[in-house]
């Protein structure tokens, strides 16, 4: 009886594991790496629009030369005029396609999106990614950040405002085409204890809930909608300088996360970020005071050499 027991036991834990683990290899390493994109993004539209924090520097950068070098026209948006009209000459020369190029602070006032609105009017936007986003200058506890109600609004601006109105303009185009996909960059901290940039990690949970709602809603239009959570990728905003096995360059990232879309939702977009937050959930199930002691920590010693 015991033996009988024991076996349903391990045949019903095999079942359970197979059951998670499975699909999360698929969807995570299998899919994309087997089956390669799911969606051809040049067929959603002519143009792709591209929110990003700098154009000229890291995961926005790697972005734009991604979807240049699958020929797709490009609009860019960032505070830099400069800057982007030098990446916009060098992306034309290089991928020979269109570009656009808007300057305008997300952390600005509502007035920035009539000028967008009036400078892509006329334009077939079938890609959209929001990648425009501010965090922590240092790890700080919230009640003790430096000028906090100034800072609360230009996070919720930058962060929060940008994504939902940026797709209230395209995506009734998307809509009336049928066709369109949306990629909205959050954090790998929607799922991992945040401390010391709670107001970043909370920002980056609404923008992965509002991505959630939305590609339930338009799953039956033909629009896909998925929110990128990356891990750790070597970044100015992320203060990473070096590559290690969880820490990747932005290129690597894009080529990664861009293979993801259509095969899920929610994608840490890169392999070694999906199994670094399988190790912490694991880690928060068997002990949650542990891995939250141990963030708690890591965060206040990152603010330390930072400082």
């Amino acid at each position: 009886m015991y033996e009988f027991v024991s076996g349903i036991c391990t045949l019903a834990v095999a079942f359970l594991l197979l059951w998670q683990v499975v699909p999360w290899l698929y969807l995570n390493l299998l899919g994309p790496k087997l089956f390669g994109p799911k969606i051809r993004l040049k067929e959603m539209g002519q143009w792709a629009f591209l929110v990003v924090t700098g154009a000229t520097d890291g995961i926005g950068k790697a972005f734009v030369k991604a979807l240049a070098k699958k020929g797709i026209n490009l609009i860019l948006v960032s505070r830099s005029l400069a800057k982007l009209k030098d990446v916009s000459k060098d992306i034309q020369n290089e991928f020979n396609v269109q570009t656009k190029i808007i300057a305008v602070d997300f952390t600005s006032g509502p007035e920035i999106y009539d000028v967008i609105e009036k400078q892509t009017a006329d334009l077939e936007v079938g890609v959209l990614v929001n990648n425009v986003g501010m965090s922590y200058a240092n790890p700080e506890y919230f009640s003790a950040l430096p000028d906090r109600l100034k800072f609360f609004d230009r996070m919720m601006a930058c962060n929060v405002t940008s994504v939902l109105r940026m797709c209230g303009l395209f995506l009734p185009g998307m809509v009336k085409r049928r066709k369109g996909v949306v990629i909205n960059v959050a954090s790998i901290y929607v799922y991992l204890p945040g401390p010391l940039i709670s107001v970043y990690a909370a920002s980056k949970a609404f923008v992965a809930k509002f991505s959630d709602a939305l590609a339930t809603e338009y799953a039956g239009h033909g629009i896909t909608v998925q929110s990128l959570e990356p891990g750790f990728v070597a970044t100015k905003l992320s203060k990473f300088s070096r590559t290690n096995m969880v820490v990747c360059t932005p290129e690597t990232y894009v080529t990664s996360a861009l293979a993801t879309v259509g095969f899920s939702r929610h994608s840490t977009g890169y392999f070694p970020h999906a199994v670094l937050l399988f190790c912490v959930n694991l880690l928060n199930f068997l002990s949650p005071s542990l891995c939250q002691f141990i963030f708690l920590k890591a965060a206040a010693a990152a603010g330390q050499i930072q400082k």
